[in-house]
């Protein structure tokens, strides 16, 4: 099937050879990077070496200039910067113009964006301006290397398996992936690069800010937690949550859930891990009362040590965990409570420091 017989009519026709270079969009809250979008520049590196062509780190905001040598010091070979003051607030329409813009003028083959919460609204606007496809959610990356085409790997709903999914006759491509799926690069600030100062449109906004509020200061980051101790359908109701807050108080961490805890109202929607909640990266997660269904498992594959509490003993997530008890959380958890509790007064240097490792820098 030719490029022209499986484009819609209606849309502009693309050279996919004037198409070169990878481009990782760089998600600015606060004046300050998202680790998140550090994050793409690992595969973004590894696929630059398969293609031989630069990434490009793409930063849009006012007054973010000092951001974008972050790229640099993380691998970008150049930086793409739009400082405009009438970027100063964020509207996920505008931000995508500029990007569209930018894209059509550079012509990169490539666009990853991290799967924040802002990016994630973002990109597909991106992808309908540019009438390109997008894949998002993606665990892997890969090239085709007769066609240029980028695989986007990704695992459909199950989880049971990996998609590669192609765009082969569009450009750019466009896929994103979320927080912690890939390592962050060693940060080294010796590395520098080029800096390309971009004027575009802005187009006005069709709303106004009207107020802004910052929600959840004082709570641990799910993606940044050292210690998670997650609760699953198998607790029973919400009542069993306060005493997965202690357990995890005690061990300086916080409490998370499956998606069945959270559709059941016990857990807010941002503390639901796994396929379709966080993806996270703890020293030590604690599964309680939770099966170990694919989707969940796929969000807790970077943990370092799992501990599973279950009433059935051949519940999917004892083949994950390292360390499994077969019984009822109502009274493992206070044991383990009352043992963490000894142990501090008995020998305070073993367990010190514990409660500040809730949150990594």
């Amino acid at each position: 099937m030719s490029e022209k017989e499986s484009s819609c009519p209606e849309w502009e026709d693309v050279e996919k050879k004037d198409y070169r270079g990878i481009w990782v969009l760089g998600d600015i809250h606060g004046g300050r990077i998202s680790e998140a979008s550090l994050q793409m520049l690992t595969p973004a590196k590894e696929l630059a070496t398969k293609l031989d062509v630069d990434v490009t780190g793409v930063i849009l905001g006012s007054k973010i200039s000092k951001v974008a040598r972050e790229m640099f010091y993380h691998g970008a070979d150049r930086s793409i910067l739009v400082d405009e003051p009438s970027l100063g607030t964020y509207f996920p329409e505008i931000y995508a113009s500029v990007m569209a813009q930018l894209a059509k003028r550079f012509k990169p083959e490539l666009i990853l964006i991290a799967g924040t919460m802002r990016c994630r609204e973002m990109a597909p606007c991106i992808a309908n301006i540019l009438r390109v496809g997008i894949t998002a959610d993606c665990t892997g990356f890969d090239v085709d290397s007769e066609s240029r085409d980028v695989l986007q790997i990704r695992p459909p709903f199950g989880a049971i398996m990996l998609a590669s999914i192609r765009t082969p006759f569009r450009r750019p491509q466009i896929a994103t992936a979320r927080p912690n799926v890939f390592p962050l690069p060693k940060r080294d600030e010796g590395k520098m690069g080029k800096i390309i100062r971009a004027e575009v449109d802005v187009p006005k906004p069709r709303g106004r800010l009207v107020n802004s509020q910052s929600l959840g200061l004082g709570r641990v980051l799910l993606e940044k937690a050292d210690c998670i101790v997650s609760a699953g359908k198998g607790i029973g109701g919400p009542e069993g949550i306060g005493l997965l807050e202690e357990l995890a108080s005690q061990l300086g961490g916080v409490v998370a859930g499956s998606r069945k805890a959270v559709d059941a109202g016990w857990l807010p929607a941002d503390r639901q891990i796994g396929q379709t909640g966080k993806t996270v990266k703890p020293i030590l997660y604690i599964a309680v009362g939770i099966s170990g269904s694919a989707q969940h498992v796929f969000g807790i594959r970077e943990a370092k040590s799992v501990m599973a509490i279950n009433t059935d003993s051949e519940a999917p997530i004892f083949k994950y965990a390292d360390y499994g008890v077969v019984g009822d959380y109502r009274d493992i958890v206070p044991a383990l409570i009352e043992e963490i509790k000894r142990t501090k007064l008995s020998r305070p240097n073993q367990l010190a420091g514990m409660e500040g490792m809730t949150q990594r820098k």
